[in-house]
């Protein structure tokens, strides 16, 4: 399964998060941390970002990144939010924090921050069928999003942050009377656009998210924030939001740092931003709100999910490709056949993914046997399976290490006839670890081989399924497949004997 790493630098807090994404499934998260940073403080009351700022940044970062680093992810995207898109120190901000990251870091406008958002609740809590709404209060700016049936509608970005609130309007602790009706003055006249656009009616669910959101579903509920992620998609009724709201606003730092639920650091800005979602909810006039635990973090990795980053490294390169290529046309191959080949066993290297769990540059590997298999012929037909792989250990392949080279020579030997045996010599030559993968993939070589049997280049795309224990191929084709069917099939007896799980191949319904 591919792994992805998200780093999310906001104007309270820096969040980091990596996962595993399988497809059609939500995202099984392998590490996540957050730390208040108060980044956007200076920022809101200065115009920069201080160096103080910087420097704790920067050492968050360094440490979140060896964090990632250490998971062997195969995408990573860095994004910075409010406080970085107002600072007048952009580059020098993006520089030091691009260092420390490891990882280019880039300012996102409010609107993608929110699409960020939305893909996060949806990979998280799919709202298939439903008009929904979603506010998430960061520490700069609140977003604000209509989605209908899972697509993302309309987005706005107001400077609705709790950070910048607090700064701007809130100067004394307890808050006085006034300073709270200027606060409450600013925040309606800055969802009056969104009102006006989205409307009031119509809404099947209302989902806040964000820090502010769980602290506000905690202290409802009167759940300690150690035990906070069993708050997710709790419904929050908008009298105790309102009720709440009352209580805090008039009650001092060190009383609001006893409330349940309000950690200490989040009690220093969670007046503004209980404010936000109050106001929020009065103006649309909604009756509740379902608190989400998912963010940008979540919605950077569904995307690097989306777009498949990463694929390409299990893929050959231009040169390599073209190396492969030229030798197989040195020996005869037919590069027709063997092109189809190499894609299939690409299909299937990813299709199979949750089953052989092998990191992505052993399909490059893979896509290089698939290319050379057949070379062999051009000593004998008898045993060319054995003849490739004595032309391929024996001969110089720019763009392959002498052990990349000797593994694809050994795919090459197993594409037919016996399995690797302990007895072997081109078995023997191999590592223990190089062993694991060969016996992984050689069972995937010998299906890809085997689709393509009639060579009529009758498959264009392979989907797996693992249902009750079996492996299920559902294989796209719009010509007879029968021949593959049969040939994929008989190969599977392999397959069964590496992965313990029959496998079938069925023809998908197009």
């Amino acid at each position: 399964m591919p792994r992805y790493a998200a780093i999310d630098i906001g104007s309270n807090s820096i969040r980091m998060e990596a996962a595993e994404v399988l497809p059609g499934e939500p995202p099984r998260v392998l590490a996540s941390e957050r730390e208040v940073t108060r980044l956007g403080e200076s920022v809101f009351r200065t115009g920069a970002v201080s160096e103080d700022a910087l420097k704790t940044t920067t050492a968050v970062l360094v440490r979140m990144a060896a964090l990632y680093r250490k998971l062997d992810v195969v995408g990573v995207r860095a994004v910075a939010t409010s406080a970085i898109r107002d600072t007048q120190n952009q580059q020098v901000f993006l520089s030091r924090a691009t260092e420390a990251a490891g990882t280019p870091v880039e300012i996102i406008s409010g609107r993608e921050e929110a699409r960020l958002i939305y893909l996060g609740v949806e990979s998280t809590w799919p709202q298939t069928g439903k008009r929904t709404l979603v506010i998430d209060i960061g520490g700069g700016s609140a977003e604000i999003i209509g989605a209908e049936d899972g697509r993302l509608r309309e987005a706005y970005s107001k400077p609705l942050g709790a950070v910048r609130l607090r700064e701007n309007f809130l100067k004394d602790d307890p808050p006085t009377p006034l300073q709270l009706h200027q606060m409450h003055e600013y925040i309606r006249a800055k969802l009056y656009t969104a009102v006006e656009r989205l409307g009031h009616t119509g809404w099947n669910r209302v989902i806040a998210t964000s820090a502010t959101a769980a602290a506000v579903a905690s202290a409802v509920a009167r759940i300690a924030r150690s035990k906070r992620d069993g708050i997710d998609r709790l419904r929050v009724p908008t009298p105790q939001v309102r009720k709440l709201y009352k209580k805090l606003a008039v009650l001092g730092l060190p009383a609001r740092r006893k409330i349940t639920g309000i950690g200490p650091r989040r009690a220093e800005i969670i007046v503004p931003g209980l404010a936000v979602l109050l106001d929020f909810l009065q103006e649309f006039q909604l009756p509740a709100v379902y608190y989400s635990r998912a963010g940008v973090r979540d919605g950077i990795i569904a995307d690097l999910a989306a777009r498949n980053v990463g694929a390409e490294l299990a893929r050959l390169s231009r040169d390599q490709r073209r190396e492969v290529e030229e030798m197989g046309r040195r020996y005869g191959v037919s590069l027709d056949h063997a092109r189809k080949v190499a894609a299939i066993s690409g299909m299937l290297f990813t299709a199979l993914q949750p089953l052989h769990s092998l990191p992505p540059a052993c399909g490059k590997l893979l896509e290089a046997a698939a290319y050379l298999v057949d070379v062999g012929h051009y000593v004998s037909d008898s045993g060319h399976h054995k003849h490739s792989y004595y032309v391929i250990s024996n001969s110089d392949i720019a763009g392959f290490t002498a052990r990349e080279r000797m593994l694809v020579a050994s795919l090459c030997r197993y594409h037919r006839k016996s399995l690797p045996n302990p007895m072997h010599g081109a078995f023997q030559a191999l590592t223990t670890e190089e062993r694991r993968i060969l016996l992984l993939m050689t069972p995937i070589l010998r299906l890809a081989d085997n689709l393509n049997r009639s060579r009529q280049q009758r498959i264009t795309g392979v989907e797996c399924r693992v249902r009750d224990g079996e492996v299920v191929l559902q294989v796209h084709s719009s010509h007879d497949i029968d021949l593959e069917q049969w040939a994929a099939e008989r190969s599977g007896q392999a397959f069964r004997q590496i992965y313990n799980r029959p496998i079938s191949v069925v023809r998908a319904r197009d």
